[in-house]
């Protein structure tokens, strides 16, 4: 085999999801118990270095599907398979150890950083359970390094989430997912808590870090103008489904389902006009403290 011929890291996916299913029961009534299943059946694949959004309206099960894929919630069928291994087959000691190269980004910043914790403290946070990433001896410099790396001051380090802003807290929840060395970063609508002003700064921080650190996105997001941006394929859900799936530019210009056809429509920000869009031309810089 001649190195044209050997496959790249892009060929495999890292991670294959077949069937993920996830239904919800609600309470009793009159004898009957109430069943929304919330994922239906889903499948796809994300390749290294690749991002796949997953769009859809509120309610359509984009947050659960990324809940489910992590475990944080338990899907109730099909298989989610990383690096070969079906994450729904380990125990709850070894879903926790392959954690560290799976790490999700939350909506809200602030209700995903402990208040009574120092960014420093938040940031190590995940070292005293995967303890062989950074020697106890390091870790101050490295909880420095990976504030550099997000564009956050070093002195930022000894504060508490309260004395930051929205974008600033984003960027700290960002850091402590990255100084696991992570191989996948799963965005729940990461920047839709934050000012208009302060979003393309974080999604531009979004997009160095992913070139950087060749990083894999499932990024959740029903702003469909910064999925067209960041994205190389998009999975639409509807009620659980996925009604559509393929290439961005394919799926933007040529939309088969209706439901695809009316999201579309409904975006205001397609047209690249409303303040705080991020623009290819010209991209917000990645520094700075917002």
């Amino acid at each position: 085999m001649t190195i044209a011929d050997e496959p790249t890291i892009a060929d495999e996916p890292i991670l294959r999801v077949d069937g993920l299913t996830k239904e919800f029961r609600g309470p009793r009534r009159r004898g009957v118990r109430t069943t929304v299943r919330a994922v239906n059946e889903v499948s796809f694949e994300v390749r290294a270095g690749e991002c796949l959004a997953i769009v859809g309206e509120s309610g359509s099960g984009k947050s659960t599907l990324a809940r489910s894929v992590l475990r944080l919630v338990e899907p109730d069928a099909g298989t989610v398979s990383f690096r070969g291994v079906d994450l729904l087959t380990l125990t709850p000691a070894q879903m926790r150890a392959e954690r560290r190269h799976l790490q999700m980004i939350f909506q809200d910043p602030y209700a995903s950083l402990h208040p009574r914790r120092t960014v420093s403290e938040l940031i190590a946070e995940p070292w005293a359970v995967h303890k062989d990433v950074v020697a106890r001896a390091d870790r101050e410099g490295r909880v420095k390094e990976l504030l550099r790396q997000v564009g956050l001051p070093e002195s930022f380090a000894d504060d508490y989430p309260s004395r930051l802003s929205g974008g600033q807290r984003q960027r700290v929840a960002i850091a402590r997912a990255i100084g696991v060395n992570p191989q996948l970063l799963i965005l729940d609508e990461p920047v839709s808590a934050l000012d208009v002003s302060i979003q393309a700064q974080i999604i531009k921080l979004l997009m160095t870090l992913r070139e950087e650190l060749r990083l894999a996105y499932l990024f959740i997001s029903h702003d469909l103008a910064l999925v067209r941006l960041v994205a190389e394929k998009v999975l639409v859900l509807y009620r659980g489904d996925v009604v559509e799936a393929g290439d961005t530019e394919t799926i933007f210009s040529h939309p088969q389902h209706d439901y695809t056809r009316t999201l579309l429509a409904a975006s205001p920000r397609l047209d690249g006009t409303a303040t705080g869009e991020p623009d290819r031309s010209n991209p917000a810089p990645a520094g700075g403290v917002g």
